[in-house]
């Protein structure tokens, strides 16, 4: 790719069709000269910004005949699936730059078990575990492990994989679900049994070029559908940046203990790792510690993060592409941002699509607020629900309770039926105050 390109504007592919997705393309279309932006499939939010193309995000096959024809200066996926599938490779294959890590490096979220084992052989703490593929083996192993006790399937299992079992017959029933029932189909053929990690949950994402690393603002996600961690575990009803567990000396010993190593682990094995690497941290007396990896920018907590980001993201993410990170390029405003999920009734249950959504204008009004899309359509010229989390109301401001006052103020003007949101995001935080 020609050096000038770099200083012009671009023409860029996000796949995905979700709230992380029109993050992605807001925060793109912010540049300047402006980029010609396209998001496969996109919603109704990434349509005013990009044009949207009728493909599917998991569709590596048609995304790579498009990009031949077309050839993006940059792609930018979003979701875990493709890259999984190998979407980068294919890519690669053309000749074109793919911001998201190959199949081989994917496999950090890809494959529980191949994650616990770079950790392991890269001296990274994380919980103890056994992995099976036969229930009676994986039954008869849970005495070894104190309750509560965590049962994950091994595969992608969009988010709902992982069982935190208070008794044994809990642990036994998931087991069952996973190795007998194949609730989870393949992604479930194998399981991790793992002691369950007490303390405080944080996230943070780390661009890599596969040497080089710069950490991204820290992250809360708040997993429970309900207020006060109650309820079934969702993708996520909230997050919130930065995140104060996440000090200065924790942030320093996740890059040199568990970041540096495990891209260090993953070259020495022949695989270079470029993109986002992300870890889930359980912040306990013993210190940090990780609770699984994903391969790509986290939802919601891109939709607090990219708005803490200050110059361009797509020279950060070219650069990765390139094998080029400069970490200093990457800059933070120090203002923090929320997000609040709105989701339908009955998420992460049955719940039914397209309903009318009112309010989106009112909302977008407040001051230094942003709606990002999710699960949304339009039809017949209105906005309608077509997903679980259908938007991430998200707000910037001085301070954290600001902040958190914008969000819920532009929330209470949208208005869909059974729309549901959590009322204590950030709390924690609060809390720490």
């Amino acid at each position: 790719m020609p050096a000038a390109l770099r200083l012009q504007a671009m023409k860029i592919l996000v796949i995905g069709g979700g709230g992380r997705e029109h993050a992605l393309v807001w925060r793109l279309a912010q540049e300047r000269p402006a980029h010609t932006l396209f998001c496969a499939p996109g919603n109704a939010g990434t349509e005013s910004l990009a044009t949207n193309l009728p493909i599917a995000a998991e569709d590596v096959p048609a995304l790579t005949a498009w990009a031949e024809q077309h050839r993006p200066d940059l792609t930018v996926a979003g979701p875990e699936a493709p890259l999984c599938a190998g979407v980068a490779d294919a890519f690669e294959a053309l000749g074109l730059r793919l911001f998201g890590p190959t199949r081989a490096a994917a496999r950090m979220e890809g494959s529980k078990l191949f994650a616990k084992e770079i950790m392991m052989a890269a001296g990274v703490a994380t919980a103890r575990a056994e992995s099976f593929a036969d229930a009676r083996q994986a039954a008869a192993a849970l005495p070894r492990f104190q309750l509560p006790v965590v049962i994950k399937a091994d595969g992608l299992a969009a988010g709902k994989g992982v069982s935190v079992c208070a008794t044994r017959p809990e642990a036994e029933a998931a087991i069952r679900e996973m190795l007998v029932d194949s609730v989870f189909g393949a992604a479930g053929a194998r399981i991790l049994i793992e002691e369950f990690l007490e303390g405080e949950e944080a996230s943070i994402l780390a661009l890599t070029d596969g040497e080089r690393i710069a950490l991204l603002p820290s992250a809360q996600d708040h997993k429970r559908v309900g207020d006060d961690d109650t309820g079934p575990n969702t993708g996520g009803m909230g997050a919130y940046s930065p995140a104060p567990v996440v000090t200065p000396a924790v942030a320093e010993f996740v890059t040199a203990r568990v970041i540096e190593p495990v891209v260090r682990e993953l070259r020495r094995r022949g695989i270079v790792y470029r993109g986002v690497l992300y870890a889930g941290l359980m912040i306990g007396r013993e210190g940090p510690k990780v609770l699984e990896f994903n391969c790509r920018f986290g939802d919601p907590e891109t939709q607090a993060v990219l708005p803490r980001l200050d110059g361009d993201l797509s020279a950060l993410l070219l650069a990765c592409a390139e094998g080029r990170l400069d970490p200093g390029a990457l800059r933070v405003r120090p203002e923090p941002c929320v997000t609040v999920v709105m989701a339908s009734r009955g998420y992460p249950g049955h719940y039914l699509k397209g309903l009318p959504i009112g309010g989106l204008d009112a909302a977008s009004r407040h001051a230094g607020t942003v709606v990002f899309h999710a699960g949304t359509a339009r039809r017949d010229g209105a906005v309608v629900t077509a997903g679980g989390r259908v938007l991430a109301v998200t707000a910037c401001a001085p301070d954290m309770r600001q902040a958190v006052e914008r969000a819920y103020a532009a929330a209470a003007e949208i208005r869909f039926d059974g729309a549901h949101y959590r009322s204590d995001i950030a709390r924690r935080a609060f809390a720490r105050e």
